[in-house]
């Protein structure tokens, strides 16, 4: 049972939205989110997104929209993570859709 405090390691690869201190919105499949640095497989940078998503959070619920700036899909270390947000299967389809 997971008590106060305590963050689970899950080892299965799944979607999430993190954000860093560096103000880095980033979107990418992890496995291990615990600890101020994660690795991100097919990682994508969010440059810009539209004020309909309502903030960051609105990109892991919803995924972005036609008028969001998307980067090309890379493997990489994020260093300084502020947060890990679980995406829906909705919005890792429209992440993994961006070209």
């Amino acid at each position: 049972m997971k008590t106060k405090g305590e963050t689970v390691k899950k080892t299965a690869e799944r979607p999430v939205v993190v954000t860093t201190a560096h103000r880095g919105v980033f979107y990418g499949y992890a496995k291990d989110t615990t600890g101020a640095s994660i690795e991100l497989k097919r990682a994508r940078l969010c440059i810009y997104w539209t004020s309909d998503l309502r903030g960051f959070m609105g990109l892991a619920s919803h995924g972005p929209s036609s008028g969001c700036k998307i980067g090309p899909a890379v493997d990489i270390a994020v260093r300084d993570i502020t947060s890990v947000v679980e995406c829906t299967p909705e919005a890792a389809a429209k992440w993994d859709a961006c070209k």
